[in-house]
């Protein structure tokens, strides 16, 4: 049996999708609100319905507005390809490429926006989909699948960057601004957009198997939330963004993530409580790649850490702007597990700032209680390059081992805020800065180190 509930952007009678694929949407969801106005009928009532948008350009002039709950939009592909190689590669070789857009089912984002930053109003003015909807319950079980949102373009930011380098556009893929229950986000790409992802309030929300990259902020939990996961996704911001963000959540789970360099920050948490950075791949080419802060009960285990150097022409000189003694992990909470994980410190020792200091690797800020126990940490001490190619140049770098001399660093830093913490065989004593009086310390033996003879039993 057929069902009316299931809707295909290119068939339907209002509007031209390829011009304006949101009118079309809107149109489609007028129409279901119309058609399910019965809350309770024989069990059931008001089931939602799938909105299918096929391979193809589509054109979104009007932002798509999302007031019903079991919505599911869905494509035929991500369609993700780097716009950032593209706009950096001279114009004269365009014509050679095999592609020069994204593809699959690919939505471009030409919202009017005011102003060449697009950053004058609301920041929700931007978004391409804007999900609200007040009252009880809360707005349930809207699902965005397999389809792309770029941004096209980005604008002039006053840095004398080239324009496309900036990550400021006022562009949002999608937008969700109240309270929301068991929201999907699924096998996307998103692209060229300085917000890929803003959610309010969420509650048993699910990021997973995405590619999102190249936007100046990729991921952001906002407001409050609790029992969420953002798993097994392709990340990567722009250097004034976060990849990853979430504020005053509870029970959060981030785990098997590959996060790309570029970003401000690999994982933020603000305020969050009791939840897990688990298992994920994290690149940053500066500190401050994992920060908690004002975070409590967390779990951060078993993640591969790599900082190393910027290798890409266009971005050389960029950064975060903290310097080598903010760790590449920092803690200021109490009670967070940090257990399990291998820290990759790979760098020109020439390059770090302030001149002459020892980095830090893992520094707890303020707070009590926290565990850090059997951590890995390699540092090295290598000669950077740099190419106007960047996919070999990041290949490039992430598989050179061999260096001059090993890095001098700190593995732990504790500071005079944070205390009663239990740190064990997470770096050596003299890697270790900590106050003994006020801190448990297990070192991790070093070569050549011996242990206390063994007490034998007394002969009789």
């Amino acid at each position: 049996m057929s069902s009316n509930n299931c809707y295909d952007v290119t068939t339907w009678p209002v509007g031209n999708p390829s011009e304006d694929v949101g009118e079309v949407i809107n149109s489609i969801i007028a129409d279901i609100k119309d058609r399910q106005t019965v809350g309770d009928a024989n069990d059931g009532g008001k089931p939602g319905a799938v909105i299918y948008i096929p391979p193809g350009d589509y054109h979104l002039r009007t932002q798509v507005v999302i007031d019903v709950s079991f919505l599911r939009i869905h494509g035929s592909g991500h369609g993700f390809t780097s716009s950032s190689i593209r706009f950096n590669v001279p114009e004269d070789e365009w014509p050679d490429l095999h592609e020069l857009w994204p593809g699959g089912s690919r939505v471009i984002v030409d919202i009017p926006l005011d102003g060449e930053g697009g950053g004058a109003g609301e920041e929700s003015k931007g978004a391409a989909f804007y999900v609200e909807r007040n009252g009880s319950p809360r707005i349930s079980s809207v699902e965005f699948s397999n389809f792309c949102i770029d941004g096209l373009h980005f604008n002039p930011d006053g840095s004398g960057m080239h324009p496309e380098n900036t990550y400021v556009n006022g562009k949002t893929g999608i937008y969700v601004a109240n309270a929301n229950d068991s929201f999907r986000v699924n096998g996307m790409g998103f692209v060229y957009l300085e917000n890929a992802l803003t959610i309010y309030n969420a509650d048993a929300l699910s990021i997973h198997d995405n590619f999102i990259a190249e936007c100046g902020s990729c991921i952001e939990l906002r407001g409050w939330g609790q029992a969420s996961k953002i798993t097994d996704n392709l990340v990567g911001a722009g250097p004034k963004g976060h990849s990853i963000y979430a504020e005053n959540h509870g029970g959060l789970l981030i785990t098997a993530n590959n996060v790309f360099p570029r970003g401000a920050s690999s994982v933020h948490f603000n305020g969050v409580t009791r939840s897990s950075v688990t298992n994920n791949r994290l690149h940053s080419f500066y500190p401050g790649m994992l920060i908690l802060a004002n975070s409590s009960e967390n779990l951060v285990a078993t993640n591969h850490f790599l900082r190393d150097h910027e290798p890409w022409t266009p971005f050389l000189g960029v950064d975060n702007g903290l310097d080598d003694l903010n760790g590449l992990l920092s803690v200021s909470g109490s009670n967070n597990s940090v257990v399990g994980n291998h820290f990759s410190q790979i760098i020109d020792g020439q390059s770090i700032r302030p001149a002459g200091a020892t980095p830090v690797i893992i520094r707890l800020m303020a707070g009590v209680g926290n565990f850090v126990s059997n951590n890995h940490v390699v540092a090295m001490d290598v000669h950077s390059t740099s190419s106007d190619s960047c996919f070999e140049a990041q290949v490039g770098a992430l598989l050179t081992t061999e260096a001059a001399n090993g890095l001098a660093v700190t593995a732990v830093m504790v500071d005079s805020e944070s205390a009663r913490n239990t740190i064990l065989d997470s770096g050596s004593d003299a890697q270790v800065i900590a106050d003994r009086a006020v801190n448990a310390l297990r070192a991790t033996p070093t070569v050549g180190f011996q242990t206390a003879p063994a007490l034998s039993a007394p002969t009789p």
